[in-house]
């Protein structure tokens, strides 16, 4: 298919002098779905539009006699799906093209789930949902309250301001399991999980007025000082410091030791398949077949002189009903190929990694990488990866996996961050356990295997793989 047709508008940011079509914005929306909900989505169509022809009633063209045929004056009334008017009963064999898999509840999922639960109205819900979507992976809302006030506008239509949604955090995410996550930063996260403690003893609440007012103090270890300001003594304040060791730093890390027996369906949106080392990508067939737009209709609309009032209106709605119709059917077909186009740029920009699965060879890559190559919005790349899986002969495994930032080493070569938290974390697993490695140590070890990189990086390496800094670590 020619580029230029399939990413027209798809993912653009929207601006006063540009007008989406309705094809692009029913594509921008189906590009967002994983396949289950895709499928679902197609079938909510089909019930809701007359002109639409069923799969079930497409099969039974063979025998037309078994068909009820609905006359053209009763198409306005389309409150009773087509597939209802008649009766099947011939068995059908369901054979799903594609495989599910069982895996651990995810930590956005695990949120969102709870949030299910909790007594809001439709608004306030939606944007609880849109701020549990954008906490990071380790469950922290890292973005200020102020950008992320004029995303939900952007993206929701929501009006809101940092007042409300301070509240909506406080009252509504911050209320959720693990404790902490919704967190702006680590002294709040530990503050979380102190003050939701029951039977508070001496010792947490020494450590909630250490995190409270002398964090700064605490980090810098400063001890005699805080002693000092808080009248405690030595025997204290070494209390409060373990009972602050015994919380965890990242609440996104908990998820898999709180919901161990929760699983969810996974469907992948792609597969993956190696044959001598030739790499191909397919998408997984539709559980529903390709949906058609029933010719009576076209024909009615071509032939129809219309004389009365009702007839013109019921033409009116045929042509409707119609041009929704076509125009749904362009956009799933729209979807399909930018999703092939933008799976098989990925798979060209990592080929190393997709013959044999080993995170050491995955390339820095960034969405702009793949929007150069497809031609498509970056915007556009993001609605493809989002929430999609791919199945590979080594494993399910979600598109955003493959994307990471990179830095060049030494010798001039190009590599990605997940290759050096790799390195970082069996440094850190290998160390000393009663003298940790400082950041400033790890720092001079990755320099002399030949990584550059500065004392800020990782230490935002570490804080993403959970691991606590040197103290925390020391084992006596």
């Amino acid at each position: 298919m020619d580029g230029s047709k399939t990413g027209i508008g798809i993912g653009q940011k929207v601006v006063q002098t540009q007008t989406l079509t309705p094809i692009q914005i029913q594509t921008i929306k189906l590009l967002e779905l994983p396949l289950p909900e895709l499928e679902q989505r197609i079938q909510k169509e089909i019930e809701e539009n007359p002109v639409l022809e069923d799969p079930v009633e497409t099969e039974m063209e063979e025998n037309p006699q078994e068909r009820k045929k609905v006359s053209l004056s009763e198409v306005k009334d389309d409150s009773i799906p087509s597939y209802r008017l008649y009766i099947n009963n011939r068995g059908r064999d369901e054979r799903p093209e594609y495989n599910t898999f069982s895996v651990k509840e995810s930590f956005y999922q695990s949120l969102l789930n709870q949030l299910g639960y909790r007594k809001m109205d439709e608004r306030r819900r939606n944007i609880a949902t849109f701020m549990v979507c954008s906490l990071d992976s380790t469950g922290y809302l890292s973005r200020n309250l102020e950008s992320l006030a004029n995303d939900i506008y952007l993206r929701l239509g929501i009006e809101t301001d940092e007042k409300e949604l301070e509240t909506i955090l406080t009252e509504d995410i911050q209320q959720l399991d693990p404790v902490g996550v919704g967190a702006r930063n680590t002294r709040e996260c530990l503050l979380l999980q102190l003050k939701a403690k029951e039977n508070r003893t001496p010792a947490m609440e020494n450590a909630i007025k250490i995190l409270d007012g002398y964090y700064e103090e605490f980090t810098k270890k400063h001890f005699e000082k805080i002693m000092s300001r808080l009248s405690i003594t030595e025997d204290e304040i070494k209390d409060a410091y373990d009972e602050i060791r015994k919380l965890y730093l990242h609440p996104g890390g908990q998820v898999d030791d709180s919901y161990t027996d929760q699983t969810m369906q996974i469907v992948p949106d792609f597969i993956l398949e190696n044959e001598d080392g030739h790499l191909t990508v397919s998408l997984p067939k539709l559980k529903i077949p390709q949906i058609k737009v029933n010719k009576d209709y076209e024909r009615y609309v071509e032939k129809k002189q219309d004389s009365t009032k009702a007839e013109k209106e019921a033409t009116s709605f045929v042509k409707n009903k119609l041009d929704s119709a076509k125009w749904f059917q362009e956009a799933i077909r729209r979807r399909q190929d930018t999703m092939q186009r933008t799976m098989n740029a990925i798979v060209d920009f990592q080929k190393e990694y997709f013959l044999d699965g080993d995170d050491t060879r995955l390339k820095p890559m960034v969405l702009r990488n793949i929007a150069e190559v497809t031609g498509l919005d970056i915007s556009t790349i993001s609605r493809v990866v989002n929430s999609k899986y791919v199945q590979t002969p080594f494993g399910i495994y979600p598109l955003k996996h493959f994307f990471s930032e990179g830095m060049v080493t030494d010798s001039g070569e190009e590599v990605s961050t997940r290759e050096i938290k790799k390195i970082l974390q069996q440094s850190v697993e290998n160390e000393d356990k009663s003298n940790p490695l400082t950041d400033e140590e790890l720092v001079d070890l990755l320099t002399a295997k030949g990584y550059k990189i500065s004392r800020r990086t990782i230490a935002k390496y570490r804080s993403q793989l959970d691991i606590p800094i040197a103290r925390m670590r020391r084992e006596i």
